[in-house]
């Protein structure tokens, strides 16, 4: 009997979960991995903590191996090989093992999608030049680390005001200096993580703001952050290239002048990676990502896309989005694999729910910021409130900012973001889920939320922040 076969393209978060989900429904069926790649399954959100140290080990992020696929799920997962054409006609598909130099065909019956994205990398004059960095792979992590450890830099503070610098001979050597491009979440990750390799840290920021779209109630809170933890942030300021000498940069240039720069890292977003998507004829949908419907269908109907590069549904206006998110390639990837395997389940959407550790603050947010809600041509206002993660009565409790954005008239809730020391994460899941729910601020202001001193005030700042923003519903 043959069997039917599912080849994914792409082996991180949607692809494996893809395979993996396949293979649960069909276990006789057969299911092809193709990795460009030398690593499966790694958690590239926690590339930053690797970088600082806080994760020793670059293996302790891979959650699955081929072999551990191979064995446990029965997946057949080829690294390092790199599928350069789709022909949606024969349905096959072109590889090439990158080890060997060889090329293959292989017939499929189903076909996910999983390229990922690609961090953008502007082409500005200097770009080439080495130790310019872009952070998206497990690769581009061990080599920034790798950049850092070779430097040879330890930090030493003890018995002096000022730090000290000196190698791993113990001689003395200046601090290296890090600019990052971009103020995203990425780039706010990377400066606590550089901050704690003893660098000095630049983050230059095209716009009035860093986290792009966020509200300034939260982002001033944010800057004011990273100030105090000795990062230079310089707004309102654009790139324009780079310069060095024996091919490594030694300085940014932008319309504001010239900045010393001994590692550079471009964090400006990323674009999804579709390029052999557009080849094969597979249709393109908002930013340049691949076009599904809510089954994660493409143009093809046996052709299913999935995580960076696919496009979703934001579940606030029903509109298509492109947010790449792990949690949300996850999900994606797990349908589209069931519904590969014969099943009809929907991909609900997104609300773009997200959360960054800056230093000792959780930022967070979920659903569309101010500038999103009047892009969307939405009357909206915002309400911003001032709160406790604990009881006043009880130690340890830190502050909270809360601002919503609430449609005017109907007093929808369009979106939330919070940041603050403690208490955040769980407290925007909970607005996610109002989003989901389609609530009102009056809807959120009657939650039964759990009250205890050690964990909440008896008003939680979620009550407080949708009580204050219905006195302004109507206005």
């Amino acid at each position: 009997m043959v069997k039917e076969r599912l080849i994914v393209i792409g082996g991180v978060a949607a692809g494996m979960s893809a395979a993996s989900s396949f293979k649960r429904i069909k276990p006789d069926g057969e299911a092809i991995v193709f990795e460009k790649d030398y690593f499966i399954s790694y958690g590239a959100c926690s590339l930053p903590y690797y970088i600082s140290n806080d994760i020793r080990d670059f293996n302790d992020l891979i959650s699955l191996t081929p072999k551990v696929a191979s064995e446990e799920r029965g997946i057949d997962v080829r690294i390092r090989h790199e599928v350069r054409a789709i022909d949606t006609y024969k349905k096959e598909v072109v590889v090439v093992d990158l080890n060997k130099n060889t090329e293959m065909r292989y017939s499929y019956d189903r076909l996910v999608m999983a390229t990922g994205a690609i961090p953008i990398r502007p082409k500005l004059p200097g770009i080439d030049l080495k130790n310019i960095f872009t952070i998206r792979t497990l690769i581009d992590g061990i080599e920034i680390k790798k950049f850092i450890d070779e430097w040879g830099l330890f930090q030493v503070c003890i018995g002096s005001p000022e730090c000290l610098y000196v190698n791993r001979f113990g001689e003395n050597r200046r601090q290296m200096k890090a600019v990052i491009v971009g103020g995203g979440y990425i780039g706010m990750e990377m400066c606590e993580s550089l901050r704690k390799r003893g660098l000095d840290v630049t983050v230059i920021e095209k716009t009035d703001r860093v986290l792009g779209n966020m509200d300034t109630s939260i982002t001033d809170i944010v800057e004011e952050k990273l100030l105090s933890e000795g990062v230079r942030l310089l707004k309102n300021t654009s790139v324009e290239g780079f310069s060095g000498y024996t091919d490594s940069v030694k300085k940014v240039l932008t319309d504001k002048g010239e900045i010393e720069a001994d590692l550079v890292l471009i964090a400006i977003g990323a674009r999804p990676n579709t390029e052999l998507a557009a080849q094969a004829k597979i249709e393109l949908g908002v930013n340049g990502a691949i076009k599904v419907d809510e089954f994660l269908r493409t143009n093809f109907p046996d052709i299913y896309a999935a995580g960076d590069c696919a496009e979703a549904i934001h579940i606030v206006t029903g509109k298509k989005v492109y947010i790449p998110l792990g949690t949300t390639a996850n999900k994606q990837g797990r349908i589209a694999g069931e519904n590969a395997a014969g099943k009809n389940n929907r991909f609900e959407g997104v609300a773009g729910t997200a959360i960054t550790k800056i230093f000792d603050l959780e930022v967070s947010r979920t659903g569309l910021s101010p500038i999103e809600a009047q892009r969307e041509g939405i009357d909206y206002f915002v309400t911003t409130i001032k709160g406790r993660s604990r009881s006043n009565a009880y130690p340890a409790g830190k502050p909270i900012t809360v601002t919503y954005i609430t449609e005017k008239g109907t007093g929808r809730l369009l979106g939330a973001q919070m940041v603050g020391e403690e208490g955040v994460a769980h407290r925007i899941d909970t607005l996610a889920a109002c989003l989901s729910a389609k609530m009102t601020v009056y809807d959120v202001a009657r939650l039964d939320l759990g009250y205890a001193p050690p964990f909440a005030t008896v008003w939680d700042p979620i009550l407080i922040a949708a009580n204050a923003a219905i006195k302004n519903v109507k206005k």
